[in-house]
């Protein structure tokens, strides 16, 4: 089974951009389907981004259109969260997600997880 680490958190003040890479061991990110979560404290978890595995087309959740993009590698063994425009509301631990069979927007629906990476923006 993949094994996913988030790494590139950190502090920005808003305005300004961070990468977040997803690294996957065990598997080859191809196979799966793979989302961007995040997590503010005291909120739900929220679906970012996705990609299909079969398609490769991207679902932006409505707040990050426009600013975020996300990528993989060709190796298929990093996934990219490139984050411009950055603003307070996007302060959250990130959290990258996996499924071999299912892709949505639903936390409950992804089988593999990281441990996250903390993002803060201050204003």
């Amino acid at each position: 089974q993949v094994q996913l680490v988030e790494s590139g958190g950190e502090l920005v003040q808003a305005g300004g951009s961070l990468r977040l890479s997803c690294a996957a061991s065990g598997g080859t990110l191809g196979n799966y389907n793979m989302a961007w979560f995040r997590q503010a404290p005291g909120k739900q978890r929220e679906f970012v981004v996705g990609i299909s595995r079969t398609t490769d087309r991207l679902m932006y959740a409505d707040s990050v259109k426009g600013r975020f993009t996300c990528s993989r590698d060709n190796a298929q063994t990093t996934m990219y969260l490139q984050m411009n425009s950055l603003k307070p509301e996007d302060t959250a631990v990130y959290y990258c997600a996996a499924d071999s069979l299912r892709y949505s927007q639903f936390p409950s629906h992804y089988a593999y997880w990281g441990q996250g990476t903390q993002v803060t923006v201050s204003s």
